[in-house]
């Protein structure tokens, strides 16, 4: 167990500090006699022991973190709880309410698959480009398979409703597991029918993956940390679809050099079975809900999945393009090899978390719309702009437009698991990755044959940005604030006695 010791000069203020109970990255209880104990916090162990030895003040700490608590957070922990914190004030990368033991382990065994399916559902957008040079395939044919494989996402909705009766953590660590066989596959495909039919099982695969960290992440958070759970998983994922960007530069080895990309799916394997170790079912599905209404649109349910539904068309009507056909832009618009490609994604995408880190915490503190909003209407602004110049300007305008649009993330993207009761939680977040779909195929089909038309990708993403303008309107004007409200009262009909947390251990005495 790990040990932390302070020697302070008696009457310091730092003393003074320790003589009390903390309420940082820890709430504690006051048990007496310079003892404090875990009241709430993300600690399977925790004890606190202040006393007096000889002219000096002693503070020792023992504490144990849960086994999926990944090392960057370990540090930090370890960081924080040895410095005097200051009353009532948290880090700024500590969440806004802490999570126990359970919630925490939970959050970071999500966060390494989300690295995992990050990295295999960028490969093929990442990769089409240079796939298509060995495999003979034009710009019209790559448009083509970037939309047909989002057929997969019919399956993703099958995967989810499985879980709404199967249990969210089987579901997911299988998909998570076929997704890496499946990109290990697609580096042996002879041809372009064959490289989108294997991509199409793996963009299901990703997808459910994707809705049910979500779904697990909002099931297990508490009220005041999910959107920074969401977040955390955001910026992990990001994480991964930059370890793609990192061995792109092997698609320069040769006209085969992109399969190398795919066979290193297999890497991930050791990953999702260590984190499938560990990992406990969402304390929310472990006790049978009861069940719901249905999603037609004459019933609350129904209305809230239209209004999800509407918008993930109209935002990725714009997103889809704007994304997967970047790389074809950056190649054949600004002549930029697969090196440089690279170079400017990471160095432009990368302050984006930035924007991940301070949405989810804005989103949680101060509300869902009005951060959401902003982002949605600015980053679409940014990235048009960015498209219809070049040289310096377009590389600042993708960073901005990277920060600011990366408030939407955590803000928006935990509605879908927030506005569903449990029984149909993957379900309907299933079926609006289908909608979102339907805008992405409309949109990569509509910016490939009017970039062709009208000579250039910028003038056909200025006209699709229609789609995430009319649905920040959306935001403003129709969405529920759901900040600070536990899924339960969002969703009445869940109203039941939880599965108990996970039990911090009774601590050994460090006398």
């Amino acid at each position: 167990m790990p040990t932390l010791i302070r020697r302070l000069a008696p009457g310091s203020p730092a003393a003074a500090v320790a003589a009390q109970a903390r309420d940082d990255v820890v709430e504690e209880i006051d048990l007496g006699d310079g003892r404090f104990g875990l009241g709430r916090g993300p600690f399977l162990a925790y004890e606190r022991w202040v006393r007096c030895e000889g002219d000096e003040v002693v503070e020792e700490l023992r504490y144990r973190l849960p086994p999926l608590v990944v090392p960057p957070f370990r540090w930090l922990y370890r960081w924080a709880l040895g410095r005097p914190p200051r009353p009532g004030s948290r880090p700024f990368w500590a969440p806004p309410e802490p999570p126990d033991a359970r919630a925490a382990n939970a959050l970071g065994g999500l966060c390494l698959l989300a690295i995992a399916l990050g990295y295999l559902g960028a490969l093929l957008t990442q990769t089409i480009t240079f796939s298509a040079d060995e495999l003979g395939a034009d710009k019209a044919a790559q448009g083509a398979t970037l939309a047909a494989v989002r057929i997969g996402v019919l399956g993703a909705v099958a995967l989810t409703a499985l879980a709404d009766r199967q249990g969210r953590r089987r579901v997911l660590l299988g998909t998570a597991a076929a997704a890496c066989l499946g990109t290990a596959a697609t580096a042996l495909v002879p041809g372009m029918v064959a490289l989108g039919a294997a991509q199409t099982v793996v963009r299901g695969l990703t997808t459910a993956g994707a809705v049910l960290l979500a779904v697990l992440v909002a099931e297990e958070m508490p009220a005041g940390a999910r959107a920074y759970g969401v977040s955390l998983l955001s910026m992990a994922g990001a994480l991964g679809v930059g370890s793609a960007l990192w061995v792109l530069p092997l698609a320069d080895l040769g006209a085969s050099g992109w399969r190398l990309l795919y066979a290193l799916g297999l890497v991930w394997l050791p990953l999702v079975w260590w984190v499938g170790r560990h990992l406990e079912e969402s304390r929310r599905f472990a006790v049978p809900p009861p069940r719901a209404d249905g999603l037609s649109g004459r019933s609350p349910l129904g209305r809230r999945f239209w209004l999800l539904a509407v918008s993930a068309l109209l935002l990725n009507l714009f997103t889809a393009p704007a994304s997967q056909l970047m790389n074809e832009f950056l190649r054949d618009e600004r002549g930029f090899s697969a090196a440089r490609i690279s170079l400017f994604t990471i160095l432009t995408n990368t302050p984006g978390g930035l924007g991940i880190l301070v949405g989810g915490r804005l989103a949680d503190e101060r509300g869902r719309r009005a951060v959401g909003a902003v982002g949605v209407v600015g980053g679409t602004l940014m990235t048009v702009g960015m498209v219809l110049v070049a040289g310096w300007p377009m590389w600042a305008l993708s960073v901005v437009g990277a920060v600011v649009g990366a408030l939407t993330i955590p803000a928006l993207g935990v509605y879908g698991p927030e506005l569903f009761p449990t029984g149909q939680r993957g379900r309907a977040n299933g079926v609006i990755s289908v909608l979102g779909v339907v805008g992405s195929v409309v949109g990569l089909l509509a910016a490939g044959f009017l970039s062709e038309r009208w000579d250039g990708l910028g003038p056909a993403l200025a006209l699709l940005a229609v789609g995430p303008l009319a649905m920040a309107v959306l935001v403003v004007a129709a969405y529920p604030e759901t900040a600070h409200r536990e899924l339960e009262e969002l969703n009445p009909q869940d109203q039941r006695p939880a599965a108990p947390p996970m039990q911090p251990e009774r601590p050994a005495s460090v006398d």
